[in-house]
């Protein structure tokens, strides 16, 4: 199950966004907790957010504090660079599904 998940990280660490969409799921739905509606919906709204909101900051990379895999669901705890001054943690919950990302929920953590 953690196969996709891998592959996503390296490639949003690439910046390499035909591989990054890849590895989801055409209908994925991403959540920033708390909220219950989905930031984003669909492969379009995922690669053209990370087109113009992500893979455009130079210092942008994310690395695997820990991972845990429990079933069809894959959870790390990351920490990311390059989207302010600090870096910033995180606990992102992805559902695999047929070997893609199907849905994934992001829980910042507390500052």
């Amino acid at each position: 199950m953690a196969e996709p998940v891998q592959r996503q990280l390296d490639a949003y660490n690439a910046k390499d966004l035909a591989a990054f969409c890849r590895c989801y799921h055409p209908d994925i739905a991403i959540y920033r907790m708390p909220a219950s509606a989905p930031a984003l919906q669909g492969l379009d709204a995922l690669r053209q957010f990370y087109a113009s909101e992500r893979f455009t900051l130079p210092a942008l990379r994310a690395q695997v504090l820990s991972r845990m895999v429990a079933g069809n669901k894959v959870i790390d705890h990351e920490r990311v660079y390059g989207l302010s001054e600090t870096p910033s943690e995180v606990a992102v919950v992805y559902e695999v599904e047929a070997g893609r990302i199907k849905n994934a929920w992001f829980y910042p953590a507390s500052v």
